[in-house]
């Protein structure tokens, strides 16, 4: 158990190699506990792990290595429990691999598998391995998880906590005090860069993987003003799985006496009536997230807000991983610029196709990229030895390649044939791009204006800026919000899952009120659909999305969504076309003056303002042959939480409203809108587009 500043004790488990030959020195005689475990061949280690399970671990042991795990214990040395067999301290100091979660230091990590090893290792198995690899691997439970104690408070004890393990572990005989690594993906890619905003001593590479809030406020936690229910559907999976650890049946009961769906569909909640009341801590700090719903100093905190703290880094290499159905992937891309621009050492990006952590599968939701789309085999042998490589060039100083790989590599989605596969799913394709920068160099802003003719009610996505103004008027009821149908979504089953999908209500979308079974979106009466023509080339969008819109309301507050989509023409498979979702974002109108403070409306529909939608950026190549479509709205739901159109408090109101929204195209004169720095005089959308000379779509990769 290593201390904290504050005396809480975290539980860290340290896998140390043995040289053969090698005798060890300061070894303390075994304990009494240690006998015990011995004579029993394993057991609890009373830092949280059963040994007696590494007899099924994944990873065999390697001729001519021995291995120990060894776990921390209180003493002026720092000494050590032997998880099993015999105690042992290092003649030599040894590079560093750190790994702190809140997901089980020693237990299963369903994103550590491979094309070749489909079952998920645990993160004791992947320890072992490195550890025969020569280095220290330390892992370590987060604050209030499994072994560790203390009371979890999601993301805001992570900095400190991982300053202060960083601050033992250089004072450890067997650390080398210049050598520290780090790595980890989702919550523990966000606990890496809460780390590096304290700037620790001994830090020399990072390896963060679909995570590292650049901005939790704009990704992560709330985006574009609205709160993201993934943090709902994260914290009740998470409790209900430590109760059944636990063997804790009544609150197990408690949690699933009523379905986590029944409680999406009444809301308002509130403390002590929510799907989390059984669980007061998660509770607590759930709605401590949802009620903040300003930029408020909560946001503001190390490890919730690289953007403040880029120059705390330390200039050290730093491998960032993403995939374009994360929902992360702001983060993923600010922390590459912005690190990038401020260190002299090597920043690299890697950015897939992928839903979150699933980067050896070919598929995202019912749409598939094809065998070319996995990491392994395309990208590197497999995750695990794409990071082994990391740190081998950087904590062993290994001229082993890494130096030689582009600076940015991301999977440009698209470019297949629109029918099925043999599981059922759509082939969309696609290829992997490599490049020296992040923007790519050669992308230019196309802008395509949203044109609306409430003669026939159709809308149009056209170059030409139409001369007249038109609005088109629907009725949002938070009663009955647009389902989320796919998109950039983790941690939300049973409740909405991630990916591309064909834009209707099929069976397991999760919607708020019954509907036609297999209804399109685009029939329901609250989504406006802008088209464009058919295209005659390719178009490749590689980067970020902005959507400008002039709105109105009769409500003092509500949401705008703006959502992309490619439109696939129809075929035998798909006789109606495949709307393919690419991107998404949303607003919240309270937010349009400052994301510091609320401003409302003023329940004028005359009274237009004027706003930017920010959908998360993306690469991927609509065909010839296809059109874009942009599909706007005012929910998104259960992706983010539901606008009441009150103006009443962030996650404390009580009452909904009914509200007519417009949106305002054309009326500037035929101005055409030709860049985003322009002033905006009329709705539009602006996008990044990727100028290759003599594009073919294969499945080779291309070098910018």
């Amino acid at each position: 158990m290593v201390p904290m500043r504050d005396g809480v004790r975290l539980a860290t488990d340290v896998y140390i190699p043995i040289v053969a030959g090698e005798a060890p020195y300061n070894s303390p005689a075994p304990s009494a506990l240690q006998r015990q475990q011995r004579r029993r061949g394993g057991g609890n280690n009373g830092n949280g792990c059963n040994d007696g399970d590494d007899r099924r671990a994944a990873w065999p042991p390697l001729p001519g290595l021995i291995e120990r795990a060894i776990s921390l214990r209180d003493d002026p040395l720092g000494g050590v429990l032997v998880r099993r067999n015999s105690t042992y301290q290092p003649r030599r100091r040894y590079p560093v691999i750190l790994e702190r979660t809140p997901y089980n230091k020693c237990g299963e990590s369903r994103s550590e598998f491979s094309v070749s090893r489909p079952r998920a290792a645990r993160r004791s198995d992947i320890a072992r391995h490195m550890c025969r690899r020569g280095y220290v691997v330390v892992m370590q439970d987060c604050r209030g998880k499994f072994a560790s104690e203390g009371t979890f408070h999601k993301y805001v004890d992570e900095a400190n906590d991982g300053h202060d393990l960083m601050a033992w572990l250089v004072k450890q005989p067997w650390c080398d005090p210049n050598k520290i690594g780090t790595m980890g993906f989702s919550y523990d890619a966000h606990v890496q860069s809460a780390l590096a905003t304290c700037r620790p001593r001994g830090l020399a590479c990072m390896y963060i993987d679909s995570g590292g809030f650049s901005n939790a406020y704009h990704n992560g936690i709330r985006r574009g003003g609205a709160f993201e229910m993934k943090q709902v559907t994260w914290a009740h999976k998470h409790a209900l799985r430590a109760a059944r650890k636990k063997g804790d049946e009544e609150l197990v009961r408690a949690l699933t006496e009523k379905d986590i769906s029944e409680w999406f569909r009444c809301l308002p909640w509130r403390r002590g009536h929510s799907p989390l009341t059984a669980v007061p801590e998660y509770e607590e700090y759930l709605f401590d997230e949802w009620q903040e719903g300003t930029f408020s100093k909560y946001y503001q905190q190390p490890g919730m807000n690289n953007e403040g703290y880029y120059d705390m880094f330390p200039d050290v290499p730093t491998a960032i991983v993403g995939s374009w159905q994360d929902p992360y992937v702001l983060s993923c891309l600010t922390n590459y610029v912005e690190l990038s621009r401020r260190h002299e050492s090597r920043v690299t990006l890697l950015m897939g196709p992928w839903t979150h952590g699933n980067r050896s599968v070919t598929y995202a939701g019912n749409v598939d990229f094809g065998v070319q789309s996995t990491l392994d085999g395309n990208v590197a042998e497999d995750y695990l030895q794409m990071r082994l490589d990391w740190f081998e060039r950087w904590l062993k100083n290994q001229r082993n390649g890494v130096d030689d790989d582009s600076r940015v590599r991301f999977f440009l989605m698209g470019g297949g044939d629109g029918r099925k596969d043999e599981n059922g799913r759509m082939r969309h394709g696609g290829r992997w791009v490599h490049s020296g920068c992040w923007p790519p160099a050669n992308v230019v802003h196309r802008v395509l204006h949203l044109e609306w003719r409430n003669d026939v009610g159709v809308g149009r996505l056209s170059e030409s800026a139409p001369i007249e103004e038109e609005y088109a008027e629907y009725i949002y009821d938070p009663n009955d919000p647009v389902p989320t149908v796919g998109g950039s979504v983790t941690s939300g089953q049973p409740i909405m899952e991630g990916g591309c999908f064909d834009q209707r209500v099929s069976k397991g979308v999760f919607v708020v009120k019954p509907c036609a079974p297999d209804m399109p979106l685009s029939l329901r009466s609250d989504v406006l659909v802008f088209e464009s023509d058919i295209l005659e080339h390719d178009v490749a969008v590689v980067g970020a999305i902005e959507v400008v819109l002039r709105v109105s309301s009769d409500c003092p507050d509500t949401d705008f969504t703006a959502k992309l989509i490619d439109l696939y023409p129809p075929n035998d498979d798909y006789p109606e076309g495949f709307a393919m979702n690419v991107t998404d974002g949303i607003f919240r109108m309270r937010y349009r003056e400052g994301w510091d403070h609320e401003s409302f409306m003023s329940s004028n529909l005359d009274d237009k303002y004027e706003i930017t939608i920010r959908p998360s950026a993306t690469a991927n190549l609509f065909k010839a042959g296809h059109r874009m479509r942009l599909d706007v709205s005012s929910s998104n739901f259960p992706q983010f939480d539901i606008n009441p159109n009150t103006g009443e408090p962030e996650g404390d109101w009580r009452t909904k409203r009914v509200a007519r929204n417009r949106v305002h195209t054309g009326g500037g004169g035929g101005k055409t809108t030709t860049t985003t720095t322009t002033e905006c005089v009329v709705s539009h959308v602006c996008l990044p587009v990727l100028e290759i000379d003599g594009l073919v779509m294969d499945n080779r990769p291309i070098h910018l």
